[in-house]
């Protein structure tokens, strides 16, 4: 479950930058009138930013969405992890007994 919300996640993270970038922006109109002709290429003038904007708001409410059931999902799962509790005893004692095995330094201006 928690993989199907991450795609579709990054799916509408990558629209949001896509349709962002390809949106005009307030002084596009004074870009176009000094020999850029793309202010009305695909659209029309007017379509592509009614268009545009409401393929943007839609994506930011999936991504919304999908934020907000990550962070739940996230939250709720079965095993809580900690790293404190994940390091047992044994595993403690394991460790300890390979540092005594260890050989000490053979550097003389290290004290010993």
């Amino acid at each position: 479950m928690e993989t199907i919300v991450t795609v579709i996640h990054v799916l509408a993270a990558s629209g949001v930058i896509g349709l962002v970038l390809l949106q005009h922006g307030k002084g596009a109109d004074m870009g176009a009138a000094f020999g850029s002709g793309a202010s009305g290429s695909l659209f029309g003038v007017s379509g592509s930013s009614n268009f545009m904007s409401r393929a943007t708001a839609i994506f930011v409410a999936i991504f919304f969405i999908t934020s907000l059931s990550l962070a739940y999902l996230s939250s709720h799962r079965a095993e809580h992890s900690s790293v404190i509790k994940a390091v047992t005893p044994t595993q403690t004692n394991d460790v300890k007994d390979a540092a005594k095995q260890v050989a000490p330094s053979t550097a003389k201006d290290v004290p010993q």
